[in-house]
């Protein structure tokens, strides 16, 4: 099985802090964690202002029905308003090697 890694890129919509962001992300932790095919979640931000949001999944097929369902939940309109829409970058790569600890 080839696990799938959705890199979303952005930055923030003006008035929105880093602090605020997070929360807003908090609350799609519940949909996310509870999604089919769902391994590992971080988010990151850069000195430059640009924030990563990294999820991996067990293959292409849990990566889009989550993407398709997104926008139906309570918690999306509110974390889509505090990105620049202009700014979104979004691929789907395939994982070749994990390291942990």
């Amino acid at each position: 099985m080839t696990h799938v890694a959705e890199i979303v890129t952005f930055s923030l919509a003006d008035g929105i802090t880093p602090e605020a962001f997070v929360k807003l992300s908090q609350a799609s932790e519940a949909f996310v964690r509870a999604a089919p095919g769902f391994t590992n979640r971080q988010l990151s931000l850069g000195e430059d202002g640009c924030w990563t949001d990294y999820v991996i999944w067990q293959d292409m097929k849990a990566a889009q029905d989550v993407a398709a369902r997104f926008p139906q939940q309570d918690f999306a309109p509110a974390l889509m308003a505090a990105i620049q829409p202009d700014s979104v970058q979004l691929r789907h790569e395939k994982v070749l090697w994990n390291m942990t600890a």
